[in-house]
């Protein structure tokens, strides 16, 4: 199954981030990109499937993005980062990305999960 994946998790917090938009999209060409898919995470920080049923899963670089303000500012915080983009390459043969972002509000970080 050709999946792409996130888990959004508050560190600050100890908790899911739940209501982080998140976008995926495909470089085109230098410079241009087509989103693929978006959707919110649910309770438990997820996004299970970002991956459209109809889109071919190819080589080359894809990007995350994550609107992080919003989801900042209903907790009444003001966090460093209003956005985090986390852009991958997907190489031949390769068919499930999960992609987790610990965020807080003066950092992230992310690394390829399983």
């Amino acid at each position: 199954m050709m999946r792409i994946s996130t888990h959004v998790l508050d560190t600050a917090r100890g908790k899911p981030a739940e209501r982080v938009p998140v976008r995926l999209e495909r470089q085109e060409s230098p410079g241009k990109w087509r989103q693929l898919g978006k959707a919110l995470t649910d309770r438990d920080g997820r996004c299970g499937q970002l991956l459209p049923e109809n889109e071919v899963f190819q080589e080359g670089l894809y990007r995350l993005s994550f609107e992080t303000a919003d989801y900042f500012a209903a907790q009444g915080i003001q966090g460093l980062y209003p956005a985090v983009e986390i852009t991958f390459q997907v190489r031949n043969a390769e068919s499930h990305f999960h992609i987790p972002l610990l965020l807080s509000p003066n950092g992230y970080t992310t690394y390829r999960g399983n």
